[in-house]
């Protein structure tokens, strides 16, 4: 824990006598980012906001859950702590949207706690191999997702914001490459399991953790259009993340 990076070591110190410059230098920064960006960008906070929705998933798999919730078996573990280190990405993001005062903070609290609230059906039926390809997968949908935004962040002017991004990226594939191991084991202990766990996942297709995201009003608003469609379409238009990285990530 000691050696990973903190939300605190890309905002402004509080306690430090020129905080309010330093926010004051951030909101001019910041303003260059276009509305596009933004959306996007709060679209993954939300989508990292509702953690508590993903630790509940998997322990709801037969075999690996946290029975007690606090046990020390190794499946459950890793689940604590894989937890405590994406609980950083949400909370990072969150504040520095506060400090930009570019964005709506109540109606993106609000859509958080509809979010988790909702709750989320990945169709992995508490079945360990369904749901290990499904994390394997969202951790490298999430590490191009964010490793995107870091690249317009920095294109757009922020080296900070692109730096703390390229954390949440990094972070990501190194989750991902600890599910894809995984994977890698299923398959190599039992092949036809793992195969047609795969299979399973891709004749159901993959469930995106936020496409229950609801504001409260963007569906009466837009004739009842989905608020996760028209997300999903601002990421698509600019690039942060496509139906050719849902095409690479099958082909991973």
């Amino acid at each position: 824990v000691e050696k990973c990076w903190q939300p605190s070591d890309f905002l402004p110190p509080p306690e430090d006598p020129y905080f309010m410059d330093q926010v004051l230098e951030l909101r001019k920064r910041t303003a260059e980012l276009p509305d596009d960006y933004l959306i996007t960008f709060v679209g993954d906070m939300i989508t990292e906001e509702a953690l508590p929705t993903y630790m509940a998933m998997l322990n709801t798999l037969d075999g690996v859950r946290d029975e007690t919730g606090a046990s020390n078996t190794p499946w459950a573990r890793w689940t604590r702590e894989w937890t405590a280190e994406e609980n950083r990405h949400g909370d990072v993001m969150n504040k520095y949207m506060y400090l930009t005062g570019r964005v709506n903070l109540r109606s993106i609290e609000l859509t958080i706690q509809n979010l988790i609230g909702s709750g989320m059906d990945p169709k992995t039926e508490n079945n360990p191999y369904l749901g290990f390809v499904y994390t394997s997968f969202q951790e490298r949908a999430t590490k191009i997702s964010h490793g995107n935004t870091a690249r317009h962040a920095l294109e757009h002017g922020d080296e900070l914001l692109a730096k703390m991004c390229g954390n949440i990226a990094s972070d990501e594939g190194r989750h991902e490459i600890a599910y894809q191991r995984i994977v890698d084991k299923l398959y190599e202990l039992d092949p036809d399991g793992a195969v047609l766990a795969f299979a399973d996942m891709m004749r159901k297709q993959i469930v995106m953790p936020a496409h229950l995201m609801d504001d409260g009003e963007h569906g009466e608003r837009n004739k009842g259009r989905n608020l996760f469609a028209d997300f999903s379409a601002v990421a698509e238009r600019s690039g942060v993340y496509t139906a050719f990285d849902y095409a690479d990530i099958m082909e991973h």
